[in-house]
């Protein structure tokens, strides 16, 4: 299939020519939709528990058993809609995580014990619809081999912070105004509706490879060593944000001013997003494996700093900093998945990751919660320097795993970069 970007002669790649791309935007207004509910869903399940139960303890519990939950099973959601395509997988998926939402609301609001809130919380973590790396195996399938496809990471990124801002505004809106139920069940609805609307999408999901009448043999991403590489990458990123959350609350509790939490977290994100924009906008000339050794650097070298802050002003601007540095990370390490992973294997490996950064925040969550109970205030912020430390040593050791795929082969067991059979 060719490449479906419009652009003009002596164009440079940039937001405004990715956006002109045919058809993009037939995924993308249902795509953004659709990945709203994923931003709701653990502050709504920690607003709900803990005004039924009065624990927060409990409510990270199981807010944390919904994020394990997802982190496991996100890869094989992904695996089977590489095999069997974007919406046989979204259709039923969508149908269970609603259900599963709606009975976890149910028990919550009965007061049932919090070992049932648990089992109910393995299903709907599970079945969480992977919109953002569905959307981005759809960025690959329209711009192939063109270098728009950092721009796109880039965009997904910038989406994926908006996201995580407005979402969980909307879900505390919701508990706090309306009914601490509010948000869940809001964030059943979105996903119920924002996903059948994008598995609708037919024509811009990627196709399943098929020889004659047998299909392709397929390869997990996993087996792809800088896949795993990236894996541990992601799970020290996601240790970034979970080390946060619970910090940058603990820190704006100690001084007595609870509500500059939203200020702090909000000049965290937005650094995210300034950096996400900027990085997209650039035509790079370095290599994406480069760039992803010093971008990650540098995100370990602020993160280590963020424990000795003890000021509102220091830390707003060591937080904006590590946002600054999260982005180009993150999207460097999508834009890798492109040469590293067989098409018929991307949404896969794009949800590994994505599930990494759930598993890492999952992780730092509790773990930060029991450092700042047990040790000094700001202790918390130890997490996000041990993660980024070690992922960082694991990925220069290992860099060379990340070399890209020769271009130029073809592979009939669909192993390649080129199939000789619709798969883009």
């Amino acid at each position: 299939m060719a490449s479906t970007v419009t652009s003009r002669p002596g164009s440079r790649p940039g937001y405004g020519q990715l956006l002109r791309t045919r058809g993009a935007w037939t995924f993308l207004l249902p795509g953004f939709a659709a990945r709203q509910p994923f931003a709701m869903l653990t502050i709504s399940i920690v607003l709900l528990v803990q005004h039924t139960t009065g624990s927060y303890g409990a409510a990270g519990a199981a807010a944390a058993v919904t994020g394990v939950s997802m982190a496991l099973f996100a890869p094989y959601s992904g695996r089977l809609a590489d095999r069997y395509g974007q919406r046989t997988v979204l259709l039923p998926g969508v149908l269970v995580h609603t259900l599963s939402g709606l009975t976890f609301t149910a028990l919550a609001l009965g007061h049932a014990p919090l070992w049932a809130l648990f089992v109910a919380a393995v299903p709907t973590g599970a079945s969480v619809p992977q919109i953002g790396p569905m959307v981005r195996a759809r960025w690959g399938v329209k711009l192939q081999d063109s270098p728009l496809m950092t721009t796109a990471a880039a965009f997904e990124s910038v989406t994926d912070e908006l996201t995580f801002v407005f979402g969980p505004l909307l879900a505390t809106a919701l508990c706090t105004a309306v009914n601490p139920a509010a948000g869940l069940i809001t964030e059943a609805a979105l996903t119920l509706v924002g996903g059948l609307l994008f598995a609708a999408q037919k024509g811009t999901q990627p196709k399943v490879a098929v020889v004659g009448h047998a299909r392709v043999e397929h390869v997990s991403a996993l087996s792809i060593p800088g896949v795993r590489v990236l894996i541990v990458t992601f799970l020290g990123i996601g240790s970034v944000f979970g080390g946060m959350q619970v910090s940058l609350a603990a820190f704006s509790e100690s001084i007595g001013e609870p509500g500059l939490n939203g200020v702090l977290y909000g000049t965290f994100a937005a650094g995210n997003m300034l950096s996400g924009i900027v990085c997209g906008a650039v035509a790079w000339k370095v290599a994406p494996q480069r760039r992803l050794l010093v971008g990650y650097a540098a995100l370990a070298l602020t993160a280590s700093a963020l424990w000795t802050a003890h000021s509102v002003l220091l830390l707003a601007a060591l937080g904006l900093l590590v946002g600054m540095c999260i982005a180009p990370a993150l999207i460097t390490g999508y834009t890798l998945v492109e040469g590293l992973v067989p098409a018929g294997a991307r949404t896969e490996a794009f949800t590994w990751l994505t599930g990494a950064v759930a598993l890492g925040q999952a992780a730092a969550v509790t773990v930060a919660g029991q450092l700042e109970d047990r040790l000094w205030g700001g202790a918390g912020f130890l997490v996000p320097m041990a993660g980024t430390v070690l992922a960082l040593g694991t990925l220069v050791a290992l860099r060379s795993r990340l070399a890209t795929r020769p271009r130029s082969r073809t592979v009939a067991r669909g192993v390649g970069h080129r199939v000789p059979v619709a798969v883009d």
